[in-house]
């Protein structure tokens, strides 16, 4: 079969933009997809020179035919060049341009062929991605927690007041609201950053294996022990170690656990000699610690040792703000992972999205962009895509919040003239706090913050609040 008649209905069945050139870079054909590209019927691009569409990618030299018109044909191909070509309009068009050389049977140059797809959508939305996380000035978030709430403003700065201190934290909080990403922001804002942080999920494993795990053993502690192993506490030295679920911990467990707490010192199982250990604790729970207390599962003494300072991780029904932007950020996540070309969600989708009430918070939530990744197979997650509860949830969140709203309403605005009063009133404390101690400290930021017992951070963020001008204070 003969191909080369056939040419004309193939480069119709790309879908990218197909051009084709000769020796002196003039067009002699177009594809539909390039004439909807450029804007130009193939009349119009027939004859002309490629110059015309003014392509950053190209190295023209001009001087004359096949390597002396232009790089392309010295190098023979191109692979996925980002570049940017002008339209009929005067638009500029992103492309990723690919290009191979023709020759003849002598191997002299007859032309070349480009595929050019357009990229514009990707790049718009890259922009304003872009520009949506300077606003809010995000970025990547607080070490990896997305967040631009009051109620998240809030518990950033708490992390940075409690990470310069050896404090043991105790997170609480839902199930999925990311207790382990501030454990984890407490580790590295504080001085044990870059020293290891450790993770044990303490409901995990039984009581025997968790001993061991913890502690470590030496060989032949138990059936099975071949060999001496390090434990947790060991390999956290010198850093932090995270216990997630501590309220699983079984009574004998807690027993040892308190004395690493009061002595600083482990055993291993199977062994006498006492090893120091110098490990900051962070603990988590979902469960009522008063409650197994009360109960007799939970020691008090150990309570009062690990909830020195308890740090609450707000559920997602509370940070509506934000459900936005941690949408977007398991976007990007899925997009990278999976390879798939999704923008975001539609406008619709997105609204559905909000208005649900997501009892499994950041977790339900991430495992809902992972689900519409599975169905979606364009360049936009619509309602369709969404799980089934997302979308049955909605209404029935709407009715209750209706209902409650109009219980509420009543009272609230009985207590915003109070609120609002005593609000002010605490900032205008703060505010004099603030600047008395820069005052004192001449204006040394640094040494303010020592002085109100707080971060560098945390004072600089307090005068951008306030609108407090350091020059001020300068003597």
């Amino acid at each position: 079969m003969d191909i080369g008649k056939y040419w004309r209905t193939i480069i119709e069945s790309v879908r990218d933009g197909v051009m084709i050139v000769n020796a002196k870079g003039n067009i002699i054909a177009a594809n539909s997809t390039a004439q909807l590209m450029t804007g130009y019927t193939e009349d119009d691009l027939i004859g002309r020179s490629c110059r015309t569409l003014n392509c950053t990618g190209c190295t023209i030299i001009g001087k004359g035919e096949g390597k002396l018109w232009c790089g392309l044909f010295s190098r023979g191909m191109i692979r996925d060049r980002k570049c940017r070509i002008t339209n009929r309009y005067n638009r500029s068009i992103h492309i990723m341009k690919s290009a191979n050389v023709l020759y003849d049977d002598d191997g002299n140059i007859v032309g070349a062929v480009e595929t050019l797809k357009d990229i514009s959508d990707n790049v718009n939305y890259k922009n304003e991605l872009i520009s949506l996380k300077k606003t809010y000035q995000l970025d990547d978030g607080f070490h990896g927690i997305v967040g631009k709430s009051p109620v998240m403003q809030s518990l950033f700065e708490v992390i940075e007041n409690v990470a310069a201190s050896d404090t043991p934290v105790m997170i609480l909080g839902e199930s999925g609201t990311g207790k382990e990403l501030v454990a984890r922001a407490v580790h590295e804002t504080g001085s044990r950053l870059g020293k290891p942080f450790i993770k044990v999920n303490c409901a995990a494993l039984n009581e025997n294996l968790l001993e061991s795990e913890l502690f470590g053993h030496i060989r032949g502690a138990y059936t099975g022990a071949d060999k001496s192993r390090t434990g947790r506490f060991e390999a956290a030295h010198g850093g932090s170690i995270f216990l997630d679920e501590i309220g699983d911990i079984p009574m004998s467990i807690q027993v040892k656990l308190l004395r690493v707490l009061e002595e600083k010192k482990i055993e291993r199982v199977g062994d006498n000699l006492s090893i120091d250990v110098d490990v900051r604790i962070i603990t988590a729970t979902n469960r009522n610690l008063d409650v197994l207390m009360k109960e007799g599962r939970f020691r008090e003494d150990l309570f009062f040792r690990i909830n020195v300072f308890p740090l609450n991780c707000p559920p997602l029904s509370v940070r509506e703000g934000d459900i936005p932007l941690i949408i977007q950020h398991f976007v990007e996540v899925n997009t990278r992972k999976n390879g798939k070309n999704i923008l975001g969600l539609s406008p619709d989708a997105m609204r559905q999205m909000v208005r649900y009430s997501w009892p499994g918070n950041v977790r339900e939530l991430r495992n809902a962009v992972e689900y519409a990744f599975v169905l979606c197979h364009g360049s936009m997650i619509t309602p369709e895509h969404l799980p089934d509860k997302v979308l049955q949830g909605m209404s029935k969140r709407n009715h209750c919040v209706g209902i409650v709203e109009g219980s509420i309403r009543e009272d609230s605005n009985n207590q915003e003239k109070t609120s609002s009063a005593e609000n002010a009133v605490v900032q205008k404390g703060k505010v004099q706090e603030l600047e008395d101690a820069l005052w004192a400290e001449k204006g040394n930021q640094s040494r303010a913050a020592e002085r109100l017992g707080v971060s560098r951070v945390t004072v600089w963020k307090r005068m951008k609040k306030f609108g407090i001008d350091p020059k001020r204070f300068c003597p």
